[in-house]
């Protein structure tokens, strides 16, 4: 017999319970995800994520519910009460996040200080990850870095998802990891905006009017459903309510306009790593100036360091 299996204490919420709701009433109905997804021509993704508390239901298909599962209007008078434009604000925010991710048909990025995840090379995240807060083995950051490029996969090939970020100019140009990490990432940056589906802009620390004070992502999913996502200084939030949606996706489109081009931007990042690569000679030649300068003491030193006599062979 179907069991509830309701999430109580941080992660619950009223979306959460109604899903867990829906679960219990198809298998008590006797339907696997897969067979009930079928009957209401929806793809099982889709259904998972109504189970989920992820996604809410059209008044369509909770009239399909109804009909199917025979719920006698339960599911409906639960569906009228639920608060569906609560934000999703809990400690397992990340995951929530990333499941989002990896079925949306288009991201719209807002990043600062930072390059986007989405957007970093193998050097640019181990440096992160290996001077980060958390204190980290070798093995936790390999582990880290690989979920990281893991989630690029769906989006860094040609046909991938529309990928639209908008790289605060303090992202380009705060370093992490030294000249070298940032070389190496102002190329990949250069080298991915050559994708079709993948756009990129530089917000220039002048000339501009708007200011987004937190990274922020918008995420359409296949049915055309939209989410937002913005971070705090320890946690991220997730929210579908049109109407936060509608406030950020509209100061994204502000500040994509007050933008320089694409190809601008595209030249802003190749100065930068031009930059970079001056910084990085200079570092270098820093270095073998220091190195022979250490040499030279080292023989300094035994230059003038007593003699000690050595023993005759006849002795």
């Amino acid at each position: 017999m179907a069991q509830r299996r309701i999430k109580r204490g941080p992660t619950a919420s009223s979306a959460r319970m109604f899903g867990e709701e829906v679960r219990y009433a198809r298998e008590y109905a006797g339907f696997l995800q897969e067979e009930l997804a079928k009957l209401m021509h929806m793809d099982r993704t889709v259904l998972s994520r109504i189970e989920n508390g992820r996604r809410k239901p059209l008044i369509e298909e909770m009239e399909l519910f109804e009909k199917l599962l025979n719920t006698g209007g339960l599911l409906m008078r639960l569906y009228s009460r639920v608060d569906w434009s609560a934000s999703i604000d809990h400690p397992d925010w990340f995951q929530e996040r990333a499941e989002l991710e990896a079925v949306a048909v288009g991201l719209r990025v807002y990043q600062d200080s930072l390059i986007h995840g989405l957007l970093q090379c193998r050097p640019y995240a181990h440096a992160l990850f290996a001077n980060g807060a958390a204190v980290l083995d070798a093995e936790e950051i390999e582990e880290r870095i690989r979920a990281r490029l893991g989630r690029q996969d769906p989006f860094l090939v040609p046909g991938g998802p529309l990928l639209l970020a908008i790289l605060d100019e303090s992202a380009i140009r705060t370093v992490v990891g030294g000249p070298s990490v940032m070389r190496s990432q102002m190329e990949h940056l250069l080298r991915v905006a050559q994708l079709p589906n993948v756009i990129l802009h530089v917000a220039p620390f002048s000339n501009r009017r708007t200011f987004i004070k937190t990274a922020m992502v918008l995420l359409e999913l296949p049915d055309g459903q939209c989410w937002v996502y913005s971070e705090s200084l320890d946690r991220g939030h997730l929210s579908d309510a049109p109407a936060v949606v509608a406030k950020h996706r509209r100061r994204y489109d502000q500040l994509r306009a007050e933008c320089p081009s694409e190809s601008d931007s595209l030249r802003l990042i190749a100065d930068a790593l031009e930059g970079f690569k001056d910084d990085e000679q200079q570092a270098r030649r820093s270095r073998l100036a220091e190195e022979q300068l250490q040499r030279g003491r080292r023989r300094g030193l035994h230059r003038g360091s007593p003699r000690i006599p050595r023993p005759r062979s006849g002795a």
